[in-house]
């Protein structure tokens, strides 16, 4: 799902654009894992989500 940010790195700047563009992408995932309190991105998983007790029956 982050392929056109690689596309429209390219397109704007060519190589040097699609690695600005994975520097952005690094950083905000830099981002979230510390303000969901992880390290690694192999710790992520259902205890990092905040659902409401009824989400299961709400959304079907």
């Amino acid at each position: 799902m982050i392929g056109r940010a690689f596309v429209y790195g390219l397109g704007a700047m060519g190589e040097a654009g699609v690695t600005r563009a994975l520097e952005v992408i690094h950083k905000e995932l830099d981002t979230t894992m510390a303000l969901c309190g992880e390290r690694d991105v192999a710790n992520l998983g259902r205890h990092n989500l905040l659902m409401p007790e009824d989400f299961a029956t709400r959304w079907r």
